[in-house]
């Protein structure tokens, strides 16, 4: 997998830009729950007042508060009595609490001080109990009680005294000692809570001293819930942005290395040897080149996510549910997590082993697909179309079988994963209600938790996930390498020759011998013969003698396996592939057309080609007669593999395209066996015109085509057992006669089948 994803060099810098946004969204992400939090506790619960710090307060409130706190100094150094005209800074916070008309009276207001955000939240917590204790005392409920209490202690005559004072003015009055002693069960109450608890009961208590300076509290909660709303529409919107921007270069990203893998398959392919192709069937080739690259490109595309966004959302998530909320329910994250693997590992084993069939099983298909729509007129004419559709069936329905059965695992993961999640959620909400009820928790901190925790959970998803689509992308990445790390069986050497320019066209064979990869027995031994320029070599035998195996290996489909091959001089094992393919028209056995036009498939060797080139080669292989009769002529359209022209025609075209190549060496492999008589004839009555200078080698069944031809080779078994003249052979080949006796008369023979 690992050598596949290295073709991702190319889209570097938007792999970069990838990881660089996943790191901006995850960050996001995690601050989502925070607004939430805030939103909730503070803007809600809180009316917008952040701390347990007044920003501005009475003198009255302050002497109140002071009377409360053991921390007098720590209080009043962060605070300034405005006694004249106030500075600056001090303007503008009153302006902001009281508004802009007010007109303050010297010595009757206190100004929190430029303090920064440390220092603002250890003064929070050395005021919040004493604003907890103001707030005990002035609510009416404990100062009855405290009256009471008080009551039972004191003298009759002072008792109508005492009941027309509040229970503030009575402490105030009280010493220090005493006073503490009268509210001692109170207080204690107030010192075992949280400090998160009391800051929150104390910032009410700054809202009722906001309310006794005229302050618009309304006007606080609203700007609050305002400010921290649009925060979080902000953050929402980078997340937003990152993410479609992350789908879009991923999208792009995993569409180029399929690109890239497609072309390096495609190129691969391209040099390989007949031996390479065969160990590959084409329908696998294509499967990898097609089905292969798409798994990896469906991996890619989730990839970067996973690795970059899963584990900043995870292990971040983790942290702030233990930094910022109440660690005490994290036990709630890891019975969360549990539940998706122990799914996902149950999935992972039942469903895993089908995913690695998945692709042989989809080979077979295009196989036997291939081989179907390949032979459909012998199918017909045998009338095998049912045999076949059960063979098309059995394929079709493994492939099927596998699929329902990865499917119907993979989707009974889903509902039971979002079970765990929604079971999980109900569990927070349990205990998170009754750590709210007791007062250890805060309702916005426990919605902080659900969102954490879900984003966690998501975290585990998305690398489970990732872990079930690994595996066949694996299997794909491991097919496709087997042919990109395939080396060609026949390659050029780091140093190649160049021909001879005084041995042009000339063909030699010395003691060639050839095995086909993998076979026990040579199929050609000891093949000596010379091909000269200004001559046509003919090449005859019974079916199965190497006939198209000797041809083969002048291109260097198949490399000699012993002796030398030279052409122009220079053995083609150390000349280059392309200039060796250059200076050879070759015409197969089975004429192949290319999708296109007339034109597109003679000039198939040079697009540049002149029209009076071409015109020329298609007359020479006596296409003009049919080409003519097309509506668009040479614009006349041919379908893929020259499917809508006839055997006949195709060859003519095979012809045509090797023709107007003008190359040094014609090689036709016997490429006129479905021609008539007559076309036969006159084809090689115009070929011999157009190839006085050039090298001509013909492999042919029939007679009547090599009659002719300057030097005919006899092969038997592999191995040649007659060369000469069409005469020679009749008199002193045994082989040669046989084959010749068993298609033409003696009559004929002796004249040369008329020709």
């Amino acid at each position: 997998m690992l050598k596949v994803l290295k073709n991702l060099k190319n889209s570097f810098w938007s792999v970069v830009v990838i990881i660089i946004l996943l790191c901006v969204q995850a960050q996001a992400d995690l601050r989502l729950p925070d607004f939430t939090s805030r939103i909730v506790n503070v803007g809600i619960q809180a009316g917008g007042i952040e701390t347990a710090v007044p920003q501005v307060i009475s003198k009255e409130d302050m002497e109140n508060i002071l009377m409360f706190s053991e921390n007098n100094d720590q209080i009043t150094e962060n605070y300034t009595l405005i006694e004249e005209n106030p500075n600056k800074e001090q303007e503008k916070i009153i302006k902001e609490y009281l508004g802009k008309d007010i007109n303050v009276e010297p010595g009757t207001i206190y100004v929190l001080n430029d303090i920064d955000s440390d220092k603002e939240d250890e003064l929070s917590k050395v005021m919040a109990g004493s604003l907890m204790e103001l707030s005990t005392v002035t609510s009416e409920e404990t100062a009855n009680q405290i009256k009471e209490a008080m009551m039972a202690n004191v003298p009759e005559s002072q008792k109508a005294t005492i009941e027309n004072l509040s229970l503030l003015d009575i402490l105030k009055s009280m010493p220090e000692e005493q006073r503490s002693a009268v509210l001692e069960q109170f207080t204690k109450q107030i010192d075992e809570m949280q400090d998160s608890i009391k800051e929150q009961a104390a910032i009410s208590e700054v809202s009722n001293i906001y309310k006794d300076l005229g302050v618009d509290t309304d006007k606080i909660q609203n700007n609050y819930i305002l400010s921290q709303g649009l925060q979080m529409l902000a953050v929402a919107l980078i997340s937003m942005v990152s993410a479609i921007t992350i789908m879009l270069l991923s999208a792009r990203v995993a569409a180029k290395l399929g690109k890239t893998l497609r072309e390096k398959v495609f190129k691969k392919v391209l040099s390989f040897s007949n031996g390479e192709l065969n160990k590959f069937s084409t329908a696998s080739l294509i499967t990898r080149s097609t089905n292969d690259v798409q798994q990896i490109q469906m991996l890619i595309a989730i990839l970067f996510r996973v690795v970059v966004y899963a584990p900043i959302i995870g292990i971040g998530g983790f942290i702030k549910v233990l930094t910022n909320s109440d660690s005490s329910m994290a036990w709630i994250i890891g019975i969360a997590i549990i539940g998706v693997l122990f799914v996902v590992a149950t999935l992972f084993i039942v469903a895993m082993p089908k995913f690695r069939k998945l692709q042989d099983l989809t080979d077979k298909l295009n196989l036997v697909s291939r081989e179907i729509l390949s032979g459909l007129q012998v199918i017909r004419a045998f009338n095998t179309e049912k045999k076949e559709e059960k063979r098309f069936d059995g394929a079709n329905k493994d492939l099927m079988k596998t699929n329902v059965f990865v499917n119907r695992a993979m989707s009974i993961m889903m509902p039971a994963l979002m079970l765990i999640m929604n079971a999980i959620m109900v569990l927070i909400i349990w205990v998170g209600g009754h750590n709210v009820d007791q007062g250890i928790m805060q309702v916005g901190d426990m919605m902080a938790f659900i969102q954490y925790t879900m984003q966690i959970v998501m975290a585990f998803l998305m690398i489970s996930m990732i872990s079930i689509m690994l595996p066949r992308a694996s299997v794909s990445a491991r097919r496709i390498n087997e042919v990109l790390e395939t080396q060609p069986s026949i390659k050029d050497k780091s140093e190649t020759k160049k021909f001879d320019p005084n041995k042009k066209g000339l063909v030699e064979f010395k003691d060639v011998s050839f095995r086909y990869p993998d076979a026990d027995t040579e199929i050609l031994a000891d093949i000596n013969f010379t091909a000269e320029p200004g001559k046509t070599t003919a090449i005859i035998g019974s079916t199965g003698s190497g006939k198209s195996t000797i041809v083969n290996l002048i291109p260097r489909f198949y490399d000699v396996t012993g002796g030398e091959l030279l052409i122009d001089g220079v053995n083609v094992k150390d000349v280059s592939q392309k200039d060796l393919r250059d200076i050879i028209g070759f015409v197969p056995q089975k004429g192949l057309l290319f999708s296109g036009t007339i034109e597109s498939n003679i000039k198939y060797a040079d697009d540049n080609m002149s029209d009076e080139r071409m015109y020329e080669a298609a007359r020479i292989a006596q296409a003009t007669e049919f080409i003519e009769t097309k509506e668009k002529k040479y614009q006349d359209p041919i379908a893929q593999g020259g499917g809508n022209v006839s055997g006949g025609q195709r060859q003519r075209i095979s012809i045509a395209r090797a023709l107007a190549k003008d190359p040094e060496i014609f090689v036709f492999d016997d490429s006129f066996s479905a021609l008539d008589l007559k076309t036969d004839a006159a084809l090689r009555a115009a070929l011999a015109e157009k190839t006085q200078d050039k090298t001509v080698i013909i492999v042919a069944q029939r007679i009547s085509t090599i009659l002719n031809a300057d030097q005919i080779i006899v092969l038997e078994e592999g191995k040649v057992v007659g060369i000469g003249t069409h005469e020679e052979l009749m008199k002193n080949n045994e082989t040669y006669r046989q084959i010749a006796l068993s298609q033409l008369s003696e009559e004929e023979l002796n004249g040369k089948g008329g020709n």
